[in-house]
C-alpha cells in the first residue's frame, strides 16, 4: 500500500514497514481493531472515514498481514469483519510510543486528556511501549488497557485473532 512509491524491494527496513504503514489510517485501523472494534461500520463510524476509502485500506491491510476476515452473525445475517494478525499485534509498542510522543510533543485540545496506558497484570500505567515502566515486563495485548478520559472509556486491547 504505498504513498508515493513501491518501496517493498528496498533494502532499507524503515522503507519497507512504510510501505506498509505510512498511510495514517494504517495505523488508526489497527488501533480500533485491537479495541476490538472490527466491523465495518463500527471502524467507518468511529474513524470517520469514508466507505470506499475504508474498503481499499482494509483489502490492503488484509493482503499486507495484517488482518484477516473473520465471519460473525448479524442477526440471522453471517457477515465479515476483521481481526488482528500476530503482525498487527506487534504493533502495540509503536501505537504505545506514538500515544507517549503525541501526549509530550501536540497539543491537547480542549477537552481532552490524559490517555493513561495501564498494564492491568502490575495495576500500574507505564510510559513505554514496549516494556512496563513500572515492574518492567513485557507489554502484552492482553494485558494492556487504555484510559480515555474524553470518551469515559476504559477499553481493554484484545489479543491477535479475537473476533470481534
Amino acid at each position: 500500500m504505498p504513498l508515493r512509491s513501491d518501496w517493498s524491494a528496498e533494502y532499507c527496513p524503515i522503507r519497507r514497514s512504510l510501505d506498509v504503514l505510512g498511510d495514517p489510517w494504517v495505523l488508526l485501523i489497527v488501533r480500533d481493531v485491537l479495541h476490538g472494534r472490527g466491523r465495518f461500520d463500527t471502524l467507518r463510524d468511529n474513524l470517520g472515514i469514508a466507505d470506499a476509502v475504508l474498503s481499499r485500506r482494509l483489502a490492503a491491510m488484509v493482503e499486507a498481514g495484517l488482518l484477516t476476515r473473520v465471519d460473525y452473525r448479524d442477526g440471522a445475517r453471517t457477515r465479515q469483519g476483521y481481526a488482528a494478525t500476530d503482525a498487527a499485534a506487534e504493533l502495540l509498542p509503536v501505537l504505545q510510543q506514538l500515544a507517549v510522543w503525541g501526549e509530550r510533543h501536540t497539543t491537547m485540545p480542549e477537552g481532552g486528556g490524559h490517555m493513561a496506558m495501564i498494564h492491568e497484570t502490575c495495576g500500574e500505567e507505564t510510559s513505554q511501549g514496549q516494556v512496563c515502566s513500572a515492574c518492567g515486563a513485557v507489554l502484552t495485548l492482553e494485558e494492556m488497557t487504555w484510559v480515555k478520559p474524553w470518551k469515559h472509556a476504559r477499553d481493554r486491547l484484545q489479543p491477535a485473532g479475537s473476533v470481534l
